[in-house]
C-alpha cells in the first residue's frame, strides 16, 4: 500500500510560474512540494526563451563577422577569411547555458526549503494527487494545489511535427546542421524571431503566414521596421497563404527534401525545403493530468483554467497560473502570478492587478510594446496624443547601429490629463528600455512626470524622454 504524503502546497509543474510559486511558498515556511517530470524551469528555459535567445545572439555575432569579413570591413574593421558556422558547437553552447540555468533553479528550491519531486503527476480528487516518480509511485494530499503545467506547441494534424524535416520551435533549437532553405508556418514572434536567426547565419528562409499581416498583435506602424529588415535580407512573406501539407521527396543530389504544400492567391503552391518549421501557437497543458477529478472549471472556449484575480479556481484551495491559466503566455505573468498566490496561501492579501504586462519580441529590429496602442486607446474612447522618436535622432542608438531599419520610440497619453497610456519601441537593443516603460504605466505617470527626469547621456533610454517631449510639443533632438 502507497502511504500518503500530506504537504501544505502541492505546485504541479516546475516552470516560470511553479518554481517561483515554489521558492516563495517555501520562504514563507509552508510545508511546499512541486514536481516536475521534465526538467526544472519549464519551457522558457529549457527548451523556449532561454534557448531560442542564445541562439539569436550567436547570429548575431556571426552576421557581424561576416559584415567584417566582407568588402573591406566595417567600421575599420576588418577579418581576413569568411567566418563558417559549427551548428553543434553553437547548440552545444546553448546547451550549457540551459544547463547552468537549470541547475540553479533545483539549488534555489533546495536552498528555500523545497521538496522537489521528478515525476508526472496525476489528480485522482480535489487535493489528492499520485506521482509516477522516479522512486516509484508516491501519493500526496495538500491543503493547497497550485496547477502550473504550462502550455505545448500547437500541431497542425495534416502535418504533425517528427523533429526530423517538419519541426516545432523545439527542434529548430536542436539543429545539429543549420539548413539551406527553411519553410516557417506561421508569423508569430515565435516564428519569426527563429527566423530572422536563421536568416542571418545564412539559410534562406520563407514565412507562411494565414492572415493579413505577420505579427498581427502588433499595429502597422511598429511592424514596418521589421518588415524592411526581412525584405533586406531577402526573406519571403507570404501573407494569406494556408499551409495543406508536406510530404519527402528526393531531390535530383539524392538527398531530401521536404515539400510544402500551400494556397496563396486562390492558387495551389509549393516550396521544397530542408526543414519546415511549425509556429503557429501554443495551448494550455490540460490533458493528461486527471484535471476532471479536481472539479475545477475551464474557460467558456475550453482553452484555459478559469481564474479569478488572485488565481483561484472554483474549488477552494486550488490555485492555476500561467499559460494554464490563459493568455497573455508570457513567463514573467507566470512568475509574477507563482509570487503572487504563495503569498496569498501564506495569509497575505494580494490580487493580481498589473496596469502593464510587457510583451517583447526577439525579432531583428526588437519590440517593445507596454500598455496601448494608440489605435486601441481611442478604440476605448480615450482622445489621446501621441510622440514618436526616431533612433537616428539618438547619440548612442548610431554608436550600436540601433537606428536601422527606421527604429523609433512612441508614447500614447491621454490629452486631458497626460496620463500615459502606451509606450511602444522598435529597434535594436530597445528591450532593455522596457523597465522604465513599465513603471512608467504601473506608478500611473504623466508625461511631465517622464519630461522633468533627468535621463543619462548618451543612452538608449533618452529616446523615451525625447519621445515623451515630442509628446508634450516640444522635443529638443527632431522637429
Amino acid at each position: 500500500m502507497v502511504e500518503t504524503r500530506n504537504c501544505d502546497v502541492l505546485i504541479v509543474g516546475g516552470g516560470p510560474g511553479g518554481y517561483v510559486a515554489g521558492i516563495r511558498c517555501a520562504q514563507l515556511g509552508l510545508d511546499t512540494v512541486i514536481v516536475e517530470g521534465s526538467r526544472y524551469g519549464g519551457t522558457c528555459l529549457i527548451r523556449g526563451c532561454i534557448p531560442s535567445k542564445a541562439i539569436i545572439h550567436a547570429a548575431e555575432r556571426f552576421e557581424s563577422l561576416a559584415q567584417h569579413a566582407e568588402n573591406g570591413g566595417h567600421m575599420g574593421i576588418s577579418v581576413d577569411g569568411t567566418p563558417t558556422l559549427n551548428m553543434q558547437g553553437l547548440v552545444s553552447w546553448k546547451d550549457s547555458i540551459v544547463d547552468r540555468l537549470n541547475k540553479g533553479v533545483e539549488v534555489l528550491l533546495k536552498t528555500a526549503g523545497a521538496e522537489l519531486v521528478h515525476g508526472w503527476a496525476k489528480f485522482t480528487g480535489p487535493k489528492t494527487c499520485e506521482v509516477d516518480s522516479t522512486e516509484g509511485l508516491l501519493r500526496f494530499e495538500a491543503a493547497n494545489i497550485i496547477i502550473a503545467t504550462g502550455s505545448t506547441h500547437i500541431d497542425l494534424p495534416f502535418m504533425p511535427c517528427d523533429e526530423d524535416g517538419i519541426l516545432s520551435s523545439t527542434g529548430a533549437l536542436d539543429l545539429q546542421d543549420l539548413p539551406e532553405d527553411v519553410a516557417i508556418v506561421g508569423g508569430g514572434y515565435i516564428g519569426l524571431e527563429l527566423g530572422c536567426a536563421m536568416a542571418k547565419l545564412g539559410s534562406k528562409v520563407t514565412v507562411i503566414e494565414g492572415m493579413d499581416d505577420i505579427l498581427a498583435m502588433m499595429d502597422k506602424e511598429i511592424r514596418r521596421p521589421l518588415e524592411i529588415w526581412l525584405k533586406r535580407h531577402g526573406v519571403e512573406v507570404n501573407r494569406n497563404a494556408l499551409a495543406r501539407g508536406t510530404e519527402y521527396i528526393e531531390n535530383q543530389e539524392g538527398s531530401r527534401k521536404v515539400r510544402l504544400s500551400y494556397d496563396s492567391g486562390g492558387e495551389s503552391k509549393s516550396i521544397d525545403v530542408d526543414k519546415v518549421l511549425v509556429t503557429v501557437g501554443r495551448k494550455a497543458n490540460l490533458d493528461g493530468w486527471g484535471l476532471e477529478k479536481t472539479g475545477v472549471r475551464l474557460d467558456n472556449d475550453g482553452r484555459f483554467i478559469r481564474i479569478d484575480r488572485r488565481c483561484r479556481t472554483n474549488i477552494p484551495g486550488i490555485y492555476a497560473i500561467g499559460d494554464v491559466a490563459g493568455d497573455p503566455m508570457l513567463a514573467h505573468k507566470a512568475s509574477a502570478q507563482g509570487e503572487m498566490v504563495a503569498e496569498i496561501i501564506a495569509g497575505l492579501e494580494r490580487e493580481f492587478d498589473k496596469v502593464a504586462i510587457p510583451a517583447i519580441i526577439f525579432t531583428e529590429p526588437e519590440i517593445v510594446s507596454v500598455g496601448l496602442d494608440p489605435e486601441t486607446a481611442i478604440q476605448r474612447g480615450e482622445e489621446i496624443i501621441v510622440g514618436k522618436f526616431p533612433l537616428a535622432a539618438n547619440g548612442r542608438a548610431l554608436t550600436l547601429e540601433a537606428e536601422k531599419t527606421a527604429g523609433f520610440v512612441r508614447v500614447t497619453a491621454r490629452e486631458s490629463d497626460h496620463v500615459i497610456l502606451g509606450i511602444q519601441a522598435v529597434g535594436s537593443h530597445v528591450a532593455e528600455l522596457h523597465g522604465e516603460f513599465v513603471l512608467a504605466l504601473e506608478m500611473g505617470a504623466v508625461l511631465e512626470d517622464i519630461g522633468g527626469t533627468v535621463h543619462a547621456h548618451p543612452t538608449m533610454a533618452e529616446a523615451f524622454h525625447e519621445s515623451v517631449l515630442k509628446t508634450l510639443g516640444h522635443a529638443i533632438h527632431t522637429s
